[in-house]
């Protein structure tokens, strides 16, 4: 189940230097934004993880779950957290999102197995 961390990584990564590669400055510009959106403040990393999170899923961005569900593994976030935003997420944005929240599901437990490994 591992793969499909590495999958989305390694296609998250290829796309994104194709595209700052192409220069284009308002591309950039939105990925310096969301960069440094995420970076400590007022609100630590994995609370505004969180919040991206959730948004994510009420937007169903799955590639953008994905991103979240990593980067809030990476700063700590238990399974219980995890999953009690995603609460969250289904309750503001209704049943669409259930499709969303088992993939995200799969991804976390994805993340786990690779952890043990």
């Amino acid at each position: 189940m591992a793969d499909i961390i590495q999958e989305f990584n390694e296609y998250r990564s290829k796309m994104n230097e194709k595209l700052l590669a192409d220069n284009n400055k308002i591309v950039k510009r939105i990925f310096n934004l969301d960069t440094n959106a995420y970076a400590a403040g007022a609100l630590d990393v994995k609370t505004k993880e969180l919040l991206g999170l959730v948004a994510s899923a009420v937007l169903r961005c799955d590639d953008c779950v994905k991103y979240h569900l990593e980067t809030s593994y990476k700063e700590g976030v238990t399974k219980e957290e995890m999953m009690e935003a995603m609460g969250i997420a289904t309750l503001v944005g209704g049943t669409i999102v259930v499709p969303h929240l088992r993939r995200a599901y799969e991804f976390w437990e994805a993340l786990e197995e690779n952890a043990v490994k």
